[in-house]
């Protein structure tokens, strides 16, 4: 009878065999697979939630990654934080005549919602004021100002966003006396240290210093606002307040400190922000430290090598929103900043530098040139994911062509030593006719 049972190959030619097969797959997976895997990334993009992200939203590896192309995660993190700054020019109220004059229009527990954001998810606990202690005109010097507030997310936010976040927003300048703080562009140490004294080289803008620490005589509104400290007494306060007391009411709970700002607002973002981590105020009841993100949008330079230098040991983290159209990201330091080169390197120490990382965008609306530093459009350009892109010249009824050549004889000029004196001298003029900071 013939044996039907086969032979048992070796184990040698099983190994092989294998192996061949394996390496077959595997070339033919590339071939096959590869435009998949690259959909299957991208549609991980799409499909990241907050929740799932939010370190990497807040700069915990300084948004590597994420900005170019922008992650639509980020993008609308942005675009939204930008909408809850923007709430602060919607309720002030600027007419002269009223009682409220540059105090908001509405209390705590509605501004959100009379600010159009009644979705937003914050709770507003405390109101900021801010008083320059600059001459200026009778009706505004010595007067204190609203400039933003303070807010925690709720409950339900907190589940979405994936942690606990305490939200400072503030605006940019409107009132005469904040805009000759403004024009303050000497840097001066920083002072904010003073009981340890340890970084003696950490320099800042006076101007935006003097807004941050100086303290109000007598109020704007006639209301009990008198005698609440300085801007930066209010907001050291009220956010340590909250990191403390929500860490032990959610021990579990994930926590973030996020400042945004606009323009004016964004440098007081960017000193709250050293402030709170060189003071040790962002860490909670159980010592844990809670990340610290600052938010600019249209924000200028702040203070010098020394004060990056100590932002970025602190783990400040920094997204400066940036339309490349836009003065005021250019200055103080029009000329030495970060970038001098050649014999002028000498004096960096006591340049002005920026802070953290840039997402660069392109607007310009020629009917309207302020929009380059408008709010407004810094959002809707964001939504509209034109970050780093060039403008669209038939949005400016075809005279885009005009201003790219009369951009680009700007930048010809710029190779002559005289030509940025001149430039500087100019874009000053520029910002003060504005008033854009």
């Amino acid at each position: 009878a013939t044996s039907t049972r086969r032979r048992k190959p070796c184990r040698a030619r099983v190994a092989a065999a294998a192996t061949v097969c394996t390496a077959t797959m595997a070339a033919a997976a590339e071939r096959t697979c590869a435009p998949a895997a690259a959909v299957a990334r991208t549609s991980t993009r799409r499909t990241a939630s907050v929740a799932s992200m939010w370190r990497q939203v807040q700069g915990s590896h300084d948004w590597d990654g994420l900005l170019q192309p922008l992650h639509p995660v980020v993008r609308d993190e942005v675009a939204r934080y930008g909408e809850l700054v923007g709430a602060c020019y919607k309720v002030l109220d600027v007419d002269p005549s009223s009682p409220r004059h540059m105090c908001c229009k509405h209390d705590k527990e509605s501004v959100l919602e009379e600010a159009g954001a009644a979705g937003a998810g914050y709770e507003v606990t405390r109101y900021i004021y801010a008083t320059p202690d600059v001459a200026g005109p009778p009706s505004t010097s010595g007067r204190s100002s609203w400039v933003g507030y303070v807010a925690v997310s709720t409950d339900e936010m907190t589940l979405r966003l994936g942690r606990r976040d305490v939200l400072v927003s503030l605006r940019g300048t409107v009132t005469q006396a904040e805009w000759a703080a403004n024009l303050m562009s000497a840097l001066e140490p920083a002072r904010l240290d003073d009981a340890r004294g340890a970084h003696p080289g950490v320099k800042v803008e006076s101007g935006f210093l003097n807004l941050y620490t100086s303290s109000a005589d007598k109020a704007a509104c006639r209301s009990s606002v008198g005698g609440m400290g300085s801007c930066r007494d209010q907001l050291l306060r009220e956010v340590s307040r909250l990191v403390t007391s929500f860490s032990k009411d959610h021990p579990d709970e994930d926590m973030s400190v996020t400042l945004a700002g606009h323009s004016m607002g964004s440098a007081l973002a960017m000193l709250l922000g050293y402030d709170l981590a060189e003071l040790g105020l962002n860490r909670d009841a159980s010592g844990r430290r809670v990340p610290v993100t600052v938010f600019s949008y249209g924000g200028p330079r702040v203070g010098n090598a020394a004060f990056k230098d100590r932002c970025d040991e602190l783990g400040v983290k920094v997204l400066r929103v940036a339309n490349v159209r836009d003065p005021v990201t250019m200055l103080p330091g029009a000329i030495l900043n970060e970038g001098t080169r050649g014999f002028l390197a000498g004096w960096a120490g006591d340049c002005y530098t920026h802070v953290g990382v840039e997402l660069a965008m392109d607007f310009l609306r020629l009917r309207d040139p302020a929009s380059v530093h408008d709010l407004g459009a810094y959002v809707s350009s964001i939504k509209a994911e034109t970050c780093g892109k060039a403008p669209n010249a038939a949005a400016d009824g075809g005279r885009g062509g005009v201003f790219a050549r009369a951009m680009e004889f700007v930048e010809g000029q710029r190779a002559a030593a005289s030509a940025w004196k001149e430039a500087a001298l100019q874009m000053g003029g520029l910002v003060q006719t504005l008033r854009m900071i």
